[in-house]
């Protein structure tokens, strides 16, 4: 395996193990909190995932172009095409749904919450795992297309 797959692989699958993590660990683990300590977490979170996120997503979408562009001639280019496309779906729909949510929980008055700031947290969490789904999905893919 070239060194460009394993950088490839590895990228998308600590995204995809970031993102699920705080799906099925972070997510919970808040809940329990009273409102104002969760708002407060839930902001800092929002804020700080908000920055470094859209650049991984970005590099781990240039690295599966990346690849699909030296796999021109192979049997690897359909499947890396798939799990592209994949990607920008999870891109869109983090641009399109997410992110405006994301930047309300970050701005969050975290003293006196908005109204709405716990439904708007249900709402993300639940477009967040089909966000989960598409990449995971995508990882899978890349995975078989380099590795077999």
């Amino acid at each position: 395996m070239h060194l460009l797959n394993i950088i490839t692989i590895t990228s998308a699958g600590l995204m995809v193990g970031n993102e699920l993590s705080v799906s099925a660990f972070v997510n919970p683990a808040l809940r329990r909190l009273q409102h104002g300590p969760r708002a407060q977490a839930l902001s800092v979170l929002a804020r700080s995932l908000g920055r470094g996120m859209p650049v991984w997503y970005g590099l781990c979408l240039a690295l599966i172009a990346l690849e699909s562009f030296l796999h021109l001639h192979q049997a690897a280019l359909v499947p890396l095409l798939i799990a592209a496309a994949l990607w920008v779906g999870a891109i869109a729909l983090s641009i399109g749904a997410l992110v405006p949510i994301n930047n309300r929980i970050a701005s969050l008055n975290t003293a006196a919450p908005a109204q709405g700031w716990e439904r708007d947290h249900r709402k993300w969490d639940a477009l967040h795992r089909v966000r989960i789904l598409l990449l995971m999905l995508a990882l899978l893919i890349v995975f078989n297309a380099l590795v077999a």
